[in-house]
């Protein structure tokens, strides 16, 4: 398969992130030389990366195309879409183009990175077309389980594509307006050559259900439980899930309380550009801190189970203003995302071993979704028309699945499967794809975005799996140890075990140490790989364990005193 990118020539689209995986969505599309871009996402590290909390793609292709990329086209405000925009963005220095609500997200990220002046951000209101040359964009909107949801119809000199983003029909969304389906079929009227999709909910029959539903769910629960605290807690992001709990608040004479930053920071951004102006302002966790325990309600952020969240804080009595005590209700208002439930099962059983009452999506009608589920993807397939279904927005068994419900049983001409870093050309001629592009994850780091297959990354997981030993060696002049070797060990052993492993470490340096010098005093490279080689045999055979293993040499000049010897002279 050839390696370069035939953009110049037809209509391509090329994802760096989010086909083969849920989130760090980042898409291109090239033609006639210029390159499109939507989305810009990020997703969060698990427990194979230690210190490290965020992923963003890797746009290397990209930057290298930089005086070519027209612009960055943002769907919505969610993380997995906007997250890394203020990472990436100075690597291929576009314009970002954002509906308001994002606007207010996307502002408070560019401030944290200092980029605010420097980043030139244009807000498009009203579905007006962006003129993108060679690209004509017209935001078309959706619902979704967050503010402005734009699909996008991209207009080329080869034919349209439709872009769903992330989306579902929700007949009551409660915030916004419904889904525009005669935009989608006034598209597929005119011709659509592909049809880009969400497939994250492909598996589920049916519909997502809508928000008005789960708000009156929510208002039940909340008005059975008169006698105690109650926590919600769901994603930061969902404005209208935050508008129903405080609503629950208010038919059960409960104050509404917000407890996390980043939900503070959504319900401002709501506010800012016209939303939630029918609600009480809610209060902080200090004011609940200073209130009746069953006459709060109060809503938190890390419904994942985030270490660093609200929630986590909260159930692990670790919180500054909230605790929990027996007969208090928690309820999970959100999805438990696959590669969270070890972590969220952990957090609920710590609470109801302490008799607080969790409720979550598996025991009642506490949320749903915002991706689209079988009959809404028909639904899209009979407005829209496509010549071809490109599944993209989940990993590769969702986009295989959507490929074939599109073609079997949703009456679609043809789909196509594309993974991070394939080149799809849509046109001319049948699509194919054609060529492949480098692609890779970037962690998010206190010093930097640094490749995932670096060095300090490979050192950290090794830490966490495996400990670590320090040995420093005192020698002479004649690379003789005039001390006992000094060792620490961290992570390895513990007790008895430390330190009978510890001397017997020490004993298989001194041995190896005798076998390396010869007539010359070995060098201290050599004494540090002797010493090391000995350390790593013995603690394998004793603990299956591999260590990072560090080794120093500390050579005294003659007549120079160790730190040992020293102390004595002074006692």
């Amino acid at each position: 398969m050839s390696k370069t990118h035939p953009h110049r020539d037809g209509l391509v689209i090329v994802p760096l992130g989010g086909c083969g995986e849920i989130g760090m969505n980042l898409t291109l599309y090239g033609v006639a030389g210029k390159w499109l871009m939507v989305d810009c996402g990020m997703t969060f590290a698990d427990e194979s990366l230690p210190g490290v909390d965020l992923i963003v793609p890797d746009p290397t292709f990209i930057e290298s195309e930089a005086k070519d990329l027209v612009g960055l086209v943002i769907t919505h405000a969610h993380e997995d879409h906007i997250g890394a925009v203020h990472h990436l963005w100075e690597r291929f220095r576009c314009p970002v183009y954002v509906t308001p609500f994002a606007e207010q997200s996307l502002n408070a990220k560019l401030d944290e990175a200092g980029l605010r002046g420097d980043v030139p951000v244009h807000v498009f209101e009203n579905d007006d077309a962006i003129d993108l040359d060679p690209f004509r964009i017209t935001p078309i909107g959706l619902t979704h389980s967050t503010l402005e949801m734009k699909a996008l119809a991209i207009e080329t000199r080869h034919g349209t594509v439709m872009h769903t983003g992330d989306w579902k029909l929700d007949k009551d969304p409660l915030m916004g307006p419904t889904s525009d389906e005669a935009a989608l079929k006034a598209w597929g009227d005119k011709g659509v050559l592909a049809l880009v999709c969400d497939s994250t909910n492909v598996f589920d029959p049916g519909t997502s259900g809508s928000e008005s539903d789960v708000r009156r769910a929510l208002i039940d629960l909340v008005k059975e439980r008169p006698d105690n605290r109650i926590v919600v807690t769901t994603f930061a992001s969902n404005v209208a899930r935050l508008e129903s709990v405080a609503r629950a608040a208010e038919a059960s004479g409960r104050a509404f309380v917000l407890v996390g930053r980043s939900l503070w920071k959504f319900y401002q951004a709501a506010r800012a550009v016209g939303y939630l102006d029918t609600i009480k302002p809610p209060l902080t966790d200090k004011d609940a801190a200073r209130m009746p325990r069953n006459k709060t309600l109060l809503l938190c952020t890390g419904c994942q189970g985030e270490p660093r969240g609200a929630m986590a804080r909260v159930a692990m009595d670790d919180h500054p203003n909230i605790d929990l005590r027996p007969g208090d209700t928690v309820i999970f208002s959100s999805k438990i995302i696959p590669g969270n439930e070890k972590t969220l099962y952990r957090m609920h059983n710590a609470m109801a071993l302490n008799d607080i009452e969790v409720i979550s999506e598996k025991d009642h009608f506490v949320h749903v979704s915002g991706h689209p589920a079988r009959e809404e993807l028909k639904r899209m397939y009979e407005l829209v028309r496509p010549e071809l279904v490109v599944p993209v927005h989940g990993e590769a068994r969702h986009l295989i699945e959507q490929a074939r419900f599109a073609v079997e049983e949703g009456g679609m001409p043809a789909a196509q499967v594309i993974l991070n870093g394939d080149v799809l050309r849509l046109a001319p001629g049948e699509p194919e794809i054609v060529s492949e592009v480098p692609v890779g994850r970037l962690a998010v780091d206190p010093a930097g975005l640094v490749v995932m297959a670096a060095a300090m990354l490979q050192h950290r997981r090794k830490l966490a799996g495996n400990g670590v030993m320090m040995i420093v060696l005192v020698v002479d002049a004649d690379s003789e140890l005039v001390e006992d070797p000094r060792i620490m060990l961290a992570g390895v052993a513990e007790g008895r075990e430390m330190a009978a492993l510890t001397n017997d470490v020490a004993v298989a340096i001194e041995r190896e140490l005798g076998k390396v010098n010869g007539r010359r005093p070995a060098g201290d490279d050599a004494l540090a790989e002797a010493a090391s080689r000995a350390a790593r045999r013995v603690v394998k055979q004793v603990t299956s364990r591999r260590p990072l293993t560090e080794v120093e040499v500390v050579r005294l000049e003659e007549g120079e005193k160790t730190a040992n010897e020293s102390w004595k002279e002074a006692v």
